[in-house]
C-alpha cells in the first residue's frame, strides 16, 4: 500500500499489532430471529475471553434493563484476558454530560472501555437528532471527555462515516478531530450502511488519515473499522482496511447482525492469522484450532442453525463433491484447499454423489470407518450411487444411507427387521381436529407384528407404530428422536405428481444422523427414511447383534427355534 512519507501516524500503525473487537453481545443481537437471555450473554461473553478475544462489547447499558444486569454481573466475574466495553450515544443535545441518563448508565457500568457513538453524516444530525451542526459536535468532545474524565479508555464510533464523509467531507473530519481532541485515542470509521465499496472506502480512509494525521501537535490515534455487509463486501472492506493501516477491527462472531449481518469476525481472524503477516491481539489468532467450535457454540446458543457454507468453519467448507477433486484430493490434500482444515479446528470430507467418482465413494466410506475390499467393488458403488441419485436419492445429505448402501452389500449382513405393508389414513370430518392413524406390519426374526398408532399428522403416525412394532425387541429405538424433516420436490413441472426426496435428521443423544428416500409418494419416500433411520439406530447402538447372540443361544441350548413358526405375534394398539 502506499502511505505518505515520514508520517508518524502510520509509522506507529506499522509497528502496531491487528487489535480485534467483539461486538456479537450488542451488534448481533440486532440481527433478526437473534435473541439473547442474560444466561446467553455471560456465556458467550466467558467463550470469547477463553477464545483469548481482547475486547468484548457487552451492550448498551442505557437501552434496555438486560444490559443493566450483564454488567452487574459481568463486574463479579474475573476476566482472563478480555477487556469489557460498554457501548452508548453521545448526550442527548438538550442535556450536560453529567445529567445525561445515557452517559451515567455508561459510567455506572463501570467497564474499562467504554465506545462512543456519534453523527458524522449531517442528514443524521439535522434530520434525526434535531440538532446543529457545531451542537453535534460539542455533543461528542462532551461525551467522550466525560468518559475520559471518569477514568476510563475512550473508542470513538464514528457511525455512518463514509456516508457522512460523502456528503460533506470537511464536516466528517470536523466529527472525528472532535472526538481526539476529548480524548478518545482510538477512532473508528463505521459503514454503517453497509455500502461503500471497497476501492472507495481504502481511497476516503487514506485521506481521512492524511488529513486527520497531519494536524500540527495532535496525538496519535490507533484508526478502526466497523462494516456491515450490505454489498456482501464487510470481510473484504475490513482486510482492506487492514492493509491500509487500520489496527483496530470491530465484527461480529458469524457476521450476525442487523439486516444483511456485520463483518464475520470468524473469517476476519483466519484471514488475518493465517495469510497477512500482521501480529494479532489475541496473540497468534487465539485458539485457533478452536474457532470452528466457537463460531458452532455461539450458533447454538443463539439458537441459529450453522451456515454449512460458512468459509473456515462450515461443514461444507473443506467438502469435496466432483469427481477430479476427490481424486486428486486423495492424492495431495492440499491440491483443492486454501489451508489446513485442521488449523481452524475444521475437517475436511468427500462428498458422495453422482458427481463423484470411486475415489470419493472409498475415501469416504474409509472416513466413516467401512473398508469396501471383500463388499463391494468402488467403482460398482459409485456407478450405483449415480444410478439412485438418479432415480431421486441424494447421499451427500445422507450418509447414514450411505453407510446402510454398503452394509447391505456385505455378505453376512442380515436385516434387523422388515416392513411388510403399512396404512396411512387422514381424516378431517365436518371441521373437526385433524386425525391421521397409521398400521404397520413388520417381520424381526420370523415373527410378524402388526400395529398401529395415532399422531398429529401421518408421517408422526407411521413413526409411532413402527417404534411401537419394534420396541420389544429393540428397546436402544427408545432414545431415537427426529430432529429434522426435510421435503424437497425434484421435477416441480410434474406438481402435485411430482417425485419427492425426504431427508430426516434423527438424534440419540450420543451422535445425529441423516436418512433418506425417494418416491412419487411422499409417505412412501418418509416411510423408506424412517426405516433406514431406525434400522442405522439399531446397527450403531450393538442391539442387533446382541439379539443375535440371544437368538443362537435360544437355538443351540433349548433346541428351540422360532423363525419357521406359522403363527405371528400380533400386537394392536392405538
Amino acid at each position: 500500500m502506499t502511505r505518505p512519507a515520514g508520517s508518524a501516524a502510520d509509522a506507529a500503525a506499522g509497528a502496531q499489532p491487528v487489535v480485534l473487537y467483539d461486538t456479537t453481545l450488542r451488534d448481533g443481537t440486532q440481527g433478526e430471529n437473534i435473541t439473547l437471555s442474560l444466561a446467553d450473554k455471560l456465556r458467550i461473553a466467558r467463550m470469547l475471553d477463553e477464545f483469548g478475544m481482547p475486547f468484548i462489547e457487552g451492550g448498551w447499558p442505557g437501552s434496555n434493563p438486560k444490559d443493566i444486569e450483564f454488567f452487574a454481573e459481568a463486574k463479579r466475574l474475573r476476566w482472563q484476558r478480555a477487556k469489557l466495553a460498554a457501548f452508548g450515544s453521545t448526550r442527548h443535545r438538550s442535556n450536560r454530560p453529567a445529567k445525561d441518563p445515557n452517559l451515567r448508565e455508561l459510567v455506572a457500568a463501570e467497564t474499562p472501555v467504554v465506545t462512543i457513538f456519534g453523527k458524522s453524516w449531517l442528514l443524521h444530525v439535522t434530520e434525526v437528532l434535531a440538532a446543529s451542526p457545531q451542537e453535534n459536535l460539542e455533543m461528542i468532545g462532551d461525551s467522550v471527555g466525560f468518559i475520559v474524565d471518569h477514568g476510563r479508555e475512550a473508542v470513538y464510533d464514528a457511525e455512518h462515516f463514509f456516508d457522512g464523509y460523502k456528503a460533506d467531507r470537511e464536516y466528517a473530519l470536523a466529527t472525528l478531530r472532535a472526538a481526539r481532541e476529548a480524548g478518545a485515542r482510538t477512532l473508528v470509521l463505521c459503514d454503517t450502511n453497509g455500502g461503500t465499496l471497497t476501492e472507495e472506502l481504502v481511497r476516503i480512509l487514506g485521506d481521512v488519515r492524511a488529513a486527520v494525521g497531519r494536524d500540527a501537535g495532535a496525538p496519535i490515534v490507533t484508526w478502526g473499522i466497523h462494516t456491515h455487509n450490505d454489498a456482501e463486501l464487510a470481510v473484504a472492506n475490513s482486510m482492506a482496511a487492514v492493509a491500509a493501516g487500520v489496527r483496530h477491527v470491530q465484527a461480529t462472531i458469524n457476521g450476525y447482525g442487523e439486516r444483511c449481518g456485520n463483518a464475520n469476525m470468524v473469517s476476519i481472524l483466519a484471514n488475518l492469522a493465517l495469510k497477512t503477516p500482521h501480529d494479532l491481539v489475541p496473540a497468534g489468532g487465539g485458539d485457533l484450532a478452536g474457532l470452528t467450535e466457537l463460531s458452532r457454540a455461539v450458533a447454538e446458543i443463539a439458537n441459529v442453525a450453522p451456515n454449512d457454507y460458512q468459509p473456515y468453519v462450515g461443514r461444507s467448507a473443506f467438502a469435496h463433491k466432483g469427481g477430479v477433486h476427490g481424486a486428486a484430493v486423495a492424492k495431495v490434500e492440499r491440491s483443492y484447499q486454501h489451508v489446513e482444515p485442521s488449523a481452524v479446528g475444521n475437517t475436511g470430507r468427500l462428498v458422495v454423489s453422482e458427481l463423484g467418482g470411486r475415489a470419493n465413494t472409498s475415501i469416504r466410506a474409509r472416513q466413516l470407518g467401512h473398508e469396501l475390499e471383500g463388499i463391494i467393488d468402488p467403482g460398482d458403488l459409485s456407478r450405483l450411487i449415480k444410478q439412485l441419485e438418479s432415480e431421486g436419492l441424494a447421499f451427500e445429505g445422507a450418509e447414514a444411507s450411505f453407510e446402510l448402501l454398503i452394509r447391505r452389500h456385505a455378505r453376512d449382513y442380515a436385516a434387523p427387521f422388515r416392513i411388510i405393508d403399512y396404512t396411512c389414513l387422514v381424516e378431517q370430518r365436518d371441521g373437526r381436529e385433524l386425525l391421521a392413524e397409521a398400521t404397520v406390519k413388520v417381520e424381526v426374526d420370523g415373527e410378524v407384528l402388526h400395529t398401529a398408532a395415532d399422531g398429529n399428522g401421518p408421517v408422526n403416525a407411521l413413526d409411532a407404530a413402527l417404534r411401537k412394532a419394534l420396541r420389544a425387541f429393540y428397546p436402544a429405538i427408545d432414545a431415537v428422536r427426529l430432529v429434522d424433516y426435510k421435503v424437497r420436490i425434484l421435477d416441480g413441472d410434474a406438481a402435485t405428481a411430482a417425485r419427492t426426496r425426504v431427508i430426516i435428521d434423527s438424534q440419540d443423544g450420543a451422535r445425529t444422523w441423516s436418512t433418506m428416500g425417494s418416491d412419487t409418494n411422499i409417505i412412501a419416500a418418509s416411510a423408506a427414511a424412517l426405516g433406514d433411520s431406525l434400522e442405522y439406530a439399531i446397527w450403531k447402538s450393538g442391539a442387533e447383534l446382541r439379539r443375535r447372540d440371544e437368538r443362537h443361544f435360544t437355538t443351540t441350548s433349548r433346541g428351540t427355534h422360532t423363525a419357521g413358526d406359522p403363527s405371528p405375534t400380533t400386537v394392536t394398539g392405538r
